[in-house]
């Protein structure tokens, strides 16, 4: 869309290039403070409205550490996916629309966190996991057909663990506010890893409203075959006139660095302009004023 547009042309400066490799760093930091001081977390880094209103703000960045998963096993298997799943979202929209779309998720945290809070008094308590399933989301609408080995072994395309992670979604957004604590029907969730908290049912709302917001936005332009291969030859186009661009060349013979390894360049401080002679032609020339 065309505001999305006008906003990367005038802030794309600011975009963090290569954002998932600090992010996968704090995710290591993370582990490494689960692992050393398990309550730590909790405590004192871990989005809490009450303690962000009580002067704990800076709960509202340190959140963000919380590293996809707390097993010795999985932890590298799941930095790594975490980081090429962003590096590919980098490369297909560049690194502002991979920004916006990762701070974006990490601000509706915030808001959905702080709002709840003031409106009706709960103190919800967010992580990172379902803006970091968010992130797969994203990944599997634009690579649908990529292959991934389930449980090692398996073969599966994207696009259907993107279903299986929609319906995931959806039935802890329901189950959170309708399924009653400790009831048979919230153990049978919880043996299927689907933890019905209003916390929880939250979370992965704000997180699946980014991504259809995020969508709906993006596929004109984005998700388009058209405007992919258009961007993909413009920046072939690009790289292919840097190889070719040369940085020294002699205003007599013009002659450049790539016509032999010995050939030195200067510029004459005599002649007006900053012109360049090869060392053949820098005292043989007529200077020119």
């Amino acid at each position: 869309m065309k505001w999305l547009d006008r906003m990367e042309r005038k802030y794309r400066k600011y975009a963090i290039p290569n954002l998932m490799y600090y992010i996968i760093i704090l995710y290591a930091l993370g582990f490494v403070v689960e692992v050393a001081a398990p309550n730590l977390y909790v405590q004192y880094l871990a989005l809490d409205a009450a303690a962000i209103l009580r002067g704990e703000v800076w709960r509202i960045f340190t959140f963000i550490i919380q590293p996809p998963t707390g097993s010795f096993i999985f932890i590298f298997f799941s930095l790594y996916l975490y980081y090429m799943i962003g590096k590919m979202l980098e490369y297909q929209w560049g690194a502002f629309k991979f920004n916006l779309y990762f701070f974006s998720g990490l601000i509706l945290h915030v808001l959905a966190c702080i709002a709840i809070y003031l409106v009706t008094g709960y103190n919800l308590s967010y992580g990172t996991m379902y803006l970091n399933m968010s992130l797969f989301f994203a990944f599997a609408a634009l690579f649908p057909d990529v292959q991934f080995l389930l449980f090692f072994i398996i073969p599966i395309k994207c696009k259907y663990l993107g279903y299986a992670n929609g319906l995931y979604f959806i039935i802890t957004i329901v189950a959170g506010f309708v399924v009653p604590l400790g009831s048979p029907t919230w153990l049978s969730l919880a043996r299927f890893g689907i933890v019905a908290l209003p916390a929880n049912s939250v979370a992965a709302l704000v997180s699946f409203l980014n991504f259809i917001i995020f969508f709906l936005a993006m596929r004109r332009n984005q998700f388009s075959p058209k405007e992919i291969k258009r961007r993909r030859s413009y920046e072939k186009k690009v790289r292919v006139a840097a190889a070719k661009s040369t940085q020294h060349k002699c205003v007599i013979c013009g002659r450049t660095e790539k016509d032999g390894e010995n050939l030195e360049f200067r510029f004459c401080s005599k002649c007006a302009g900053n012109l360049e002679y090869c060392q053949d032609h820098l005292f043989t020339h007529e200077h020119r004023r």
